[in-house]
């Protein structure tokens, strides 16, 4: 991990060279000039030192658990890039300071001052360059000349663990599954003849530590004596494919001098061998397509049979299956845990129970591993050697929320410790960053990512256009190589919610404690946590007493998950943590920031995500460097003159909470004159309307998001063309005044790039087919939201142009008596909600129209007193819901569904896997089907 330390450190201090330039373009006094030359010139010698050693240190990590100079070496560097860091820090600190200070008399005292502050910190920058000297002489005199494989480390230390059949649990479907493919079956019901005289890819995947091996392994065993010829081979990480193609001629017992022969001789030898036969290989633990793409040529594929088995981590493995024959392998059910746990901690005892003084904390071992086997069988194991007594188990329990996890679950410690070696320097840093959310934590894409970006843990990359975009390809990455889980995905299949277990961010922890990454401050570690060196701290315990106590100097990330928290011990930290670069207050009670907040000038983002904030001083203005302010749900109305002074502001929300479904409570907020300056907002959420704010906020030409609420009639010229400057749109959401107030927005031309639209307000009913159809050219418009908008059964029908929707939701819009779906309309909906109908009596869907739909939803809809005519015809429909519509037709589906006769409505629905009811007057909840 120090490679991940230095490589954030050569960003950062390439970012303050940049300010080189722009600080000798004032005039300077002479020392002063020259005192910042020679810092700057220290600063850019750091940097190249530190780019060189990159490579260095990446390699290192790999096997500096065995090499004990090496692991010196490694936390000697981490321990200097930390110095340096804290060096240009306080320089941007310093700088940024300047400019806030009163007069001209104040600020030339300052700069005086600061002459010895560059002094101090370039002698600092050149202590630490012959420090850093001295280390790498140390390194090469002292290191033992032996060679390390770097290739072969990826599987030193993994404990070898042999399953006997009767030991195996919850893996029988899939085991079954796979032995058919392997065997017989096609999986897709083919031409069997065809089938068994082809090759077959399958592939098995999943997080680390879920029983990917150990289930291959038992089919591999069960089936390999239908085979001619066997195979099991381990990839390493770091293969090479002589290597490679060697392992495999040997495992297959291919007599050939592989010594002494070519590669292309190894592979011939190969093809030949197992030409005519029925043959399978399996590729254990595999890292990357690359692998099959380079070796696949080498097998026969005519005139024999080939299975290929291939087991990975990563999701894109999946891919190379044969049709469909890839397995997720997932974490075990609850059951099956507890049957596996009490097999490894009572393996001696011929019942292999638990008990009855045991079974809490059993239940509690097993919510702690989620299903993961490799963690119940470390821990079955070893509770198996300790006295079975409430006393000794506590004491182990304990261990796994401390710093002793990585010694009860070793196994899994091996595997993660593989997976981060794996990731690039930046991916280490944000995966470590997700670990200290709290347990079960659910992480929310947007957040995650701006936290990323304003962390510096994301750069500009070749490929892609802007940093989220890079931030969203990281999360994703770390989804499909099993490190992270999905929790949802949105309507249209982009991932929306994720969390990390709970074993392996525990895991996690320990590996940012001892890389000094940061630390979870709580209520089981409060006896021994140490702030010594921490530079990113969670807290996630109410009393901050000993952190305030504590004298922290070295943050830079603070966030608290805590709702109540007194913001006097909050005081202190701020104040000895100057440098900080993110506060996180999310969901803290508390109304007023502290005023040390804004000496934070080095912070990049501000959390007060549903904090009790009512208002932000001017003082908010010198906060320069912030790039992220996060007011969703507080209860802010107003943002002070000074938020436009904040020119690196890349996102600012400001949402309050309203009640649902109606339009005046929504909480936007007054902004000031000037929001133009801040031309680098890629966000901007919620604002009141205003000729002067819609006059301006078209020059914002970089927005993504844009939410406006407070709409008035009036309005309507100086929106649309606002909006029409918002050439990469991709949100927008338009809420009226009132709930009667009309918005006229023919005049308004939407960018293509446009995703996500919501309008709430009246529309001009004879405008809306003109309005709609203007929208036909909108082909990446995926979800539509429609509130209180005055459509009726003509201008309905008018939304059918809009081909591409995915989800369309309509709230209080329409009040006509009969919705109308065509064939082959709205041919890529999934989702379709109509809310607050009160006169809709009939629904009509044509065969042909909205193939793709898997969820409807009826609310509030009094007059609806019979099934859609048609819904039969919607044969991807998985989930049907009804609220409040007509009492008779629940109370009809109710009856049906408990009476054995099979009525009309009950083969409509027949196809349905869940059909939900629900009365709020009779607080009636029913799944019928």
């Amino acid at each position: 991990m120090a490679e991940a330390v230095v490589g954030l450190l050569v960003v950062k201090l390439g970012m303050a060279l940049a300010k080189e330039a722009l600080t000798f373009g004032g005039a300077l006094l002479y020392k002063e000039a020259a005192a910042l030359r020679r810092l700057f010139g220290k600063i850019r010698d750091s940097k190249v030192e530190l780019e060189s050693m990159q490579a260095y240190l990446q390699e290192a990590e790999q096997f500096k658990d065995t090499d004990m100079s090496t692991a010196i070496f490694v936390r000697e560097i981490r321990g200097l890039a930390f110095q340096i860091e804290d060096a240009v820090d306080e320089l941007t600190y310093k700088l940024e300071e300047l400019k806030h200070r009163g007069g001209f008399a104040a600020k030339m005292k300052k700069r005086l001052e600061n002459i010895k502050t560059w002094r101090r910190l370039a002698a600092k920058l050149h202590e630490i360059e012959a420090k850093l000297l001295n280390a790498k002489r140390r390194k090469k005199d002292y290191s033992i000349g032996r060679s390390v494989s770097v290739a072969g480390s990826t599987n030193q230390g993994q404990a070898l663990h042999f399953t006997k059949d009767k030991d195996l649990v919850g893996i029988e479907e899939n085991r079954d599954r796979l032995i058919w493919w392997l065997t017989g079956g096609s999986g897709d019901g083919g031409d069997d003849d065809l089938e068994q005289r082809s090759s077959k890819v399958t592939t098995v995947w999943g997080m680390p530590g879920v029983g990917k091996t150990t289930l291959v392994a038992h089919v591999y065993n069960t089936v390999k004596v239908d085979f001619d010829a066997a195979a099991w081979v381990t990839v390493s990480k770091n293969y090479r494919l002589e290597d490679l193609l060697k392992k495999i001629a040997a495992e297959f017992s291919i007599a050939v001098d592989v010594a002494n022969i070519e590669m292309r001789g190894i592979a011939e030898s190969i093809h030949n061998y197992l030409q005519g036969k029925k043959y399978i290989l399996v590729l254990d633990d595999v890292w990357t397509a690359r692998v099959w793409s380079e070796i696949r040529n080498v097998f026969p594929t005519s005139d024999c049979i080939g299975r290929f088995v291939i087991t990975s981590r990563n999701h894109e493995m999946s891919l190379l299956a044969t049709r469909e024959s890839a397995i997720h392998l997932e974490p075990l059910q609850e059951h099956h845990s507890w049957l596996l746990f009490c097999k490894g901690a009572f393996w001696n005892d011929d019942d292999k129970e638990c008990p009855l003084e045991l079974q809490n904390l059993t239940q509690n071992f097993i919510a702690k591993c989620q299903g993961l086997p490799i963690a119940i069988a470390c821990i079955g194991r070893l509770l198996s050697c300790k006295p079975p007594t409430s006393v000794e188990w506590e004491n182990v329990y304990r261990g796994l929320d401390s710093h002793l996890a990585k010694d009860v679950i070793p196994d899994v410690d091996m595997i993660l410790k593989v997976s981060l070696e794996d990731l690039s320097y930046d991916l280490k840093n944000c995966f470590l960053h997700c670990a200290f959310s709290p347990e079960d934590y659910v992480l929310k894409r947007r957040t995650i990512m701006r936290q990323w970006i304003a962390a510096g843990f994301i750069r500009e990359k070749g490929g892609y256009k802007t940093l989220e975009e890079v931030a969203e390809g990281y999360l994703s990455e770390l989804v499909n190589r099993s490190l992270l889980q999905v929790v949802e995905r949105n309507y249209a299949g982009r991932l929306k919610h994720c969390r990390m277990h709970d074993i392996i961010r525990l895991l996690a922890l320990n590996k940012a404690k001892e890389e000094c990454f940061g630390e979870v401050y709580n209520c089981s570690a409060a006896g021994t946590f140490s702030v010594v060196g921490a530079r990113r701290i969670s807290i996630q315990a109410e009393n901050l007493e000993q952190v305030s106590r504590s004298g922290v100097t070295h943050l830079r990330v603070l966030h608290v998950f805590k709702g109540y928290i007194n913001v006097d011990l909050l005081i202190p930290i701020l104040t000895s943590s100057n440098l900080l670069s993110m506060l996180d207050l999310q969901g803290s009670h508390i109304n007023m920031l502290p005023n040390e907040v804004f000496n934070l000038y080095n912070l990049r983002y501000l959390g007060l995500r549903y904090t009790e904030i009512e208002s932000l001083p001017e003082a908010v203005g010198r906060l320069q460097n912030l790039e992220v302010l996060d007011a969703f749900g507080a209860k802010l109305t107003y943002l002070p003159n000074s938020v436009v002074k904040l020119k690196k502001l890349r996102y600012l929300y400001a949402l309050g909470s309203g009640e649902a479904y109606t339009i005046g409570s929504i909480g936007g907020v007054k902004v000031p004159n000037g929001m133009h300056h801040l031309a680098g907002l890629r966000a901007l959420l919620c604002v009141k309307a205003s000729p002067e704010f819609l006059r301006e906020v078209g020059a914002l030409t970089e927005l993504r998001t844009f939410s406006v609420c407070n709409v008035r009639s009036e309005h309507s010229a100086y929106l649309s063309n606002a909006i029409t400057k918002m050439s990469h749109l991709v949100h927008l959401e338009i809420i009226a005044a009132a709930e009667n107030e009309v918005v006229r927005l023919e005049r308004l031309h939407l960018p293509r790039t446009l995703s996500w639209l919501g309008l709430s307000g009246q529309l001009d009913r004879t405008s809306i087919p003109q309005l709609f159809s203007s929208w036909s050219y909108l082909n990446g418009l995926t979800r539509l939201q429609l509130a209180f908008s005055n459509i009726d059964e003509d201008t309905f029908s008018c939304l059918h142009v809009l081909r591409g929707l995915h989800f369309l939701e309509l709230i209080n819009a329409f009040e006509g008596k009969r919705l109308d779906f065509y064939a082959e309309s709205l041919p890529k909906l999934r989702f379709l909600h109509i809310w607050g109908a009160p006169q809709l009596n009939e629904v009509r869907i044509a065969e042909g129209a909205m193939q793709n739909l898997i969820e409807l939803w009826f609310g509030f809809c009094p007059e609806l007193e019979f099934l859609p005519d048609g819904i039969e015809h919607l044969r991807a429909l998985e989930k049907l819901r009804l609220v409040d519509t007509s009492e008779e037709l629940i109370e009809k589906l109710r009856r049906q569904r408990d009476s054995d006769e099979c009525s009309e409505n009950e083969m409509k629905i027949n196809h349905i896997r869940n059909v939900t009811v629900r009365l709020r007057h009779k607080r009636l909840l029913e799944r019928i089907r």
